[in-house]
Order: C-alpha cells, then sequence, then structure tokens
C-alpha cells in the first residue's frame, strides 16, 4: 500500500499542470508617423516668470517627439481582454499587489511631472508642490473618480484616495497656472505602461495568451483606431518587440 501511495505522489510530481498559466515580458516602441518630427512649441508663461522660467522656456506637451529616432513620449498602453475590456486579467503573483501605495505627481517648476501617470485601483495620488509658489490641483473626472480642486501651498501635498478603474482619463490642471495640464489612468490590474523619452514601454510578467493592446495619446486619442486595440499574442519569455505608428490628430 506505501509503495502504491509513493508511486502515486511520484507520477503527480512528474505530470505538469495542464494549462498552468504563463509569463512574458511584452515590450514596443510608439513612433510618430506624420512626416518630420513636430516643432517643439512653447506655452506661454505670464504668471510667476521669475520662477517658472528660471530653468529656460516651458514647452507644450501636446506631442513631444524624439527627433533623433521620432519616439514619441507620455503615451498610454494596457491590456484588455478582447471579448470583453472590462473582464479580469491574471495578474502575476509578484504583481497582485502594487509596489507602492502611493504615486506622486509634483510641480516643481510650472509643469506637472509626470506629465500623465497610470494609478491601480486601491493606490492613492500625492499632488505635491515642490515650488516655492503656490499651485493648485484641479483634478476633473467623468464618473466615479474624485474631482476636486484644491490650492497646494509651496512645500505641501495633497492626498487623494477613492480611484477606481475607468476607461476616461482624469484631466490634472493648475488655474493659477492654465497652460500646466496632465492626465491620470487608472487601471484594475498591472499591465500599463507610459512611453519614456524614446518612446519605449515594457510590460513584465504578463500573461501568455490573446489580448488587445489599447494604445491612447491625448491629442490623437485612440492611436490604434478605437478604444478596442488592436490583437497582440504575448508567449512565456521574451516577446519581438512592437512597433505602433502614431499619426497627428486631423
Amino acid at each position: 500500500m506505501i509503495r502504491i501511495f509513493l508511486a502515486a505522489m511520484l507520477l503527480a510530481i512528474a505530470v505538469p499542470v495542464v494549462g498552468a498559466q504563463e509569463w512574458g515580458t511584452l515590450k514596443g516602441r510608439v513612433v510618430w508617423a506624420g512626416g518630420d518630427a513636430p516643432a517643439v512649441e512653447k506655452v506661454k508663461v505670464d504668471k510667476d516668470q521669475d520662477h517658472c522660467l528660471s530653468k529656460g522656456d516651458i514647452a507644450s506637451e501636446k506631442y513631444v517627439v524624439n527627433s533623433k529616432n521620432k519616439g514619441v513620449r507620455w503615451v498610454f498602453v494596457w491590456l484588455v481582454d478582447p471579448k470583453d475590456a472590462k473582464a479580469k486579467i491574471p495578474v502575476h503573483p509578484s504583481l497582485a499587489e502594487p509596489s507602492q501605495k502611493e504615486v506622486v505627481i509634483d510641480q516643481p517648476c510650472c509643469k506637472f511631472e509626470p506629465h500623465v501617470l497610470g494609478l491601480r485601483e486601491g493606490q492613492i495620488l500625492v499632488a505635491k508642490n515642490s515650488s516655492p509658489v503656490p499651485h493648485n490641483v484641479n483634478l476633473v473626472s467623468v464618473g466615479k473618480n474624485p474631482s476636486k480642486n484644491e490650492i497646494v501651498p509651496p512645500g505641501r501635498a495633497v492626498k487623494v484616495e477613492g480611484w477606481v478603474a475607468a476607461v476616461p482619463p482624469t484631466l490634472v490642471k493648475c488655474d493659477i497656472h492654465p497652460w500646466m495640464m496632465g492626465y491620470v489612468r487608472v487601471f484594475s490590474h498591472p499591465y500599463f505602461a507610459v512611453t519614456d523619452e524614446d518612446g519605449n514601454f515594457e510590460m513584465k510578467n504578463a500573461p501568455a495568451g490573446s489580448w488587445n493592446l489599447v494604445v491612447w495619446q491625448e491629442e490623437t486619442g485612440w492611436v490604434t483606431g478605437d478604444r478596442k486595440g488592436v490583437p497582440v499574442t504575448i508567449a512565456a519569455g521574451e516577446n519581438k518587440p512592437l512597433s505602433i505608428d502614431l499619426k497627428p490628430a486631423k
């Protein structure tokens, strides 16, 4: 009887679990496809100029394109289930909880840094003002996410809770300095990213399988045509990088 039991145990260990979830790394790059990179536009700074212009002119961030490689910065990308955008996506155990409870957006020199950022449900947005002049944080949300407008004195911060996953982004404004704008998006899983200065993004430990990749940029809108995104297949391990064209808004 003992021998039979041990044999059964060894067999159970040797046989792999059928259908076990595998994980891969998805990389890609968003590239400007509108001809020459757009010229850098300066914003009109008509308030607190001594401070706001202390590091030079402030450029518009509607389109931030690297002139050397045409990579587009500040583009949101995220995964959705191709059959149901609201369906849950498998999450790797190492990503079950956010690595940090608070996510910071600052206003050190009259622009929001970072310009756009993503949150997971349950995280807290900390709106800081590390500059020597007053700012305000005006959050304009559609639906259940917070909408509030608070003055943030120099050296202070405002913590905003109650974020839930949503399709529309939250607009972040400073009414004292009206050129200042940014965006916050909220997700129910960790498989989202914002492109860097070269247009690159990466999602580690993403679920292997067939998904849709949604791409959004503040001026162009839905880069891939609509909010359903485009099909992507993630294999276990490292995946071939994607290349996504971004054209200017019509």
